[in-house]
């Protein structure tokens, strides 16, 4: 495990969470700063913008920039849901919203260029994580300071995912001990794993407001001003 001084753990330089909550992706939409997501994963088609701007086909994808757009897609093939061309017959894609970038027109155009290679929606070229398909919300009390945050994350992020987000606030958030109930975290597990159980569906059921309790992690300075 790489170490920055006292602290072990992954160097914060290089690291990369894995998961997106819907709120995150929706801040990026605009043409400049333009996220999807779809079948589960998110995708920066920042660059893909700056290629064709002031393309028309650009259009459609700007409009729905910081959405998902899963049901733009059949999720068996992860292709483009198609349909049978009512004027010509054939099969093509079905994009009721309008054309748009890589999508062949309905009938030959000599104005049509297919040299991009793969289209924008197939392999992994703009994908930067995958989408939380179930968030909660949890308290980070810092002891030292008495500062107290609530982050909303994805239920699948380990301890250090969380961490990640929580370095907007302090930057020597790792020169910690992070503990629930006076137990030390196992900061490569989730909060689930960690004995910190999403009781939301619970409180539903009982009809009860889930936000009138957020379990709170407690910050204990480890005397290492380690800075990431």
């Amino acid at each position: 495990m790489p170490r920055r001084g006292l602290v072990a753990g992954p160097d914060f330089e290089y690291f990369q969470r894995r998961y997106f909550t819907p709120a995150e992706v929706a801040q990026h939409n605009q043409p400049e700063d333009l996220w999807v997501s779809y079948l589960g994963n998110v995708y920066d088609l920042t660059p893909l913008a700056q290629e064709y701007k002031g393309d028309l086909l650009l259009k459609p994808i700007v409009e729905v920039a910081g959405q998902d757009i899963s049901h733009w897609f059949d999720p068996d093939t992860r292709d483009i849901r198609k349909h049978i061309d009512p004027l010509t017959g054939s099969l093509r894609y079905r994009t009721p919203w309008g054309r748009f970038l890589h999508v062949p027109p309905q009938l030959p155009r000599s104005d049509w260029a297919n040299d991009f290679g793969k289209p924008w929606w197939q392999g992994s070229r703009y994908e930067v994580g995958r989408l939380s398909a179930k968030t909660r919300n949890i308290r980070i009390i810092n002891t030292l300071t008495s500062q107290e945050h609530t982050l909303e994350v994805g239920a699948l992020e380990s301890m250090w995912e969380i961490l990640h987000r929580y370095l907007l606030y302090n930057a020597h958030a790792a020169s910690y001990t992070w503990k629930y109930e006076g137990k030390s975290l196992n900061m490569d597990y989730t909060l689930e794993e960690n004995g910190i159980p999403d009781e939301e569906e619970e409180f539903d059921y009982l009809n009860m407001d889930s936000t009138l309790y957020t379990p709170a992690v407690l910050l204990y300075f480890s005397d290492d001003l380690t800075e990431l």
